[in-house]
């Protein structure tokens, strides 16, 4: 079976995939996708125009009549209908709504269509929940990218400070991650799991550069041994 050109990086809400994603793209060159922030931008406008994030025609019309940029530019890396998403979809009130919306099949059949044909033409490392067992089940390199509960809810208030919104108690992150776990895990379509052929990374006592240093080696080790350029 040919192999497709990804680096599927799949990992539960704050286990650090999204920056180990975007250092290891920029180590190897390759292009980077991040799939989270297309769940994010499309819950954001749903919830903008009052479109019910729930099976239906309502949602299949809305998803018909939109256009989803992706990467344009370094200041542009999502936007619906010509309006930039980048820091809007990063609002800690904007997670709730993904987790909504992620779980409706008409969204995630229009992603799986958008994210393979992003990906068609060229080596790309894509980050997400279901990246190497529904979207690329072929791609060519795998990792679980996971951490404990109490890491990723520290990183993830650390994040809301950074971006001002800080205003949450630990206690409070540590639910809404618990419960993303839970509705990530357990949804009917494409559930969070680890591929059977990925490899796990535990992050919870990892530099960051470790993890880049280990990924990196294995991913160069994968791509000469399936004849992939990097």
């Amino acid at each position: 079976m040919s192999l497709s050109k990804v680096i599927a990086i799949d990992g539960p809400s704050g286990s650090g995939k999204s920056t180990i994603a975007k250092k290891l793209a920029e180590t190897l060159g390759v292009l980077y996708i991040d799939t989270g922030a297309m769940f994010r931008s499309l819950a954001y406008t749903c919830d903008q125009r009052n479109i019910p994030m729930v099976s239906g025609p309502e949602i299949q019309n809305f998803l018909n009549s939109i256009q989803l940029d992706y990467g344009k530019s370094s200041d542009f890396l999502i936007g619906i209908d010509g309006v930039n998403l980048t820091d809007k979809i990063r609002e800690h009130s904007v997670s709730k709504l993904a987790s909504i919306v992620s779980q409706v099949p008409e969204v995630r059949e229009y992603l799986l269509h958008f994210q393979r044909e992003l990906a068609s033409r060229v080596v790309c490392v894509m980050e997400g929940r279901d990246i190497g067992t529904v979207v690329f089940p072929d791609a060519f390199c795998k990792f679980f990218v996971t951490a404990s509960v109490e890491i990723r809810s520290e990183r993830r208030l650390n994040q809301l400070k950074e971006a001002g919104t800080g205003d949450m108690t630990l206690e409070q992150v540590m639910k809404d991650v618990q419960k993303r776990d839970d509705s990530d895990m357990n949804r009917e379509v494409a559930p969070l799991k680890q591929a059977e052929d990925a490899a796990l990374v535990d992050t919870s006592d990892m530099e960051l550069n470790e993890v880049l240093k280990e990924l990196t080696g294995t991913v160069q080790s994968k791509a000469e041994g399936n004849g992939i350029h990097l």
